[in-house]
């Protein structure tokens, strides 16, 4: 999977259906849960749900922004630390557009020998520019800085992507037509000790 990666012009759709069908179940697994848990209210709401799809945005972003393929699943990752940092502000559909323009900006930033401003990411994801320096910074100290990702770290995520592949696969759901995924736990789905590795993950 990670090498498959390297080839975005073939893969980078599918790696982005598997991300976007991720996320959206973390969503709407959170949406339902928001009337019986308490969950905080950031500068990453929005005061309704955005009408583009989680689909569609990140297609937008790939479309634009020009990132390398692993700076997607290095957002992921990051998604997957903040969340679990900040245990009351799971994603939902107020703020995953938000916090996905976020995390591919600083991904980005990190991985990439040449990236666009703020301006130009504030464009792609709709915002004012002065939203996203807000919404970086409040996404930096939500990961406290914390942005290296090690090579275990990427292909256990690459491994999560994948599965998602499996669950999506005709076979799949032609041998289990009723089975749907767990709810996912999308914090503290993962322990960064690579001694042990928490498989609560995703699906």
């Amino acid at each position: 999977m990670a090498e498959e990666l390297e080839s975005p012009d073939a893969v980078m759709p599918r790696v982005l259906t598997f991300l976007s069908s991720l996320l959206q179940r973390v969503a709407e697994s959170n949406d339902l849960n928001r009337h019986f848990e308490a969950q905080k209210i950031s500068v990453f709401h929005g005061l309704t749900r955005p009408t583009i799809s989680i689909h569609s945005y990140l297609q937008r972003i790939f479309k634009y922004a020009n990132c390398s393929p692993s700076c997607f699943v290095v957002a992921y990752v990051y998604l997957d630390r903040f969340t679990q940092s900040q245990p009351l502000l799971p994603i939902n559909s107020f703020n995953v557009h938000r916090l996905l323009i976020t995390s591919v900006m600083v991904s980005a930033k990190f991985m990439d020998d040449m990236y666009y401003n703020n301006a130009y990411y504030a464009k792609v994801g709709g915002i004012s520019t002065t939203e996203m320096n807000l919404l970086e910074v409040d996404f930096l100290f939500g990961l406290s800085f914390q942005l290296n990702v090690t090579p275990n770290t990427f292909h256990t995520y690459c491994s999560y992507l994948q599965r998602e592949m499996l669950l999506q696969s005709p076979l799949h759901l032609a041998e289990h037509p009723l089975d749907t995924p767990k709810p996912i736990k999308i914090h503290g789905c993962f322990n960064e000790d690579e001694s042990s590795h928490q498989k609560e993950l995703a699906v």
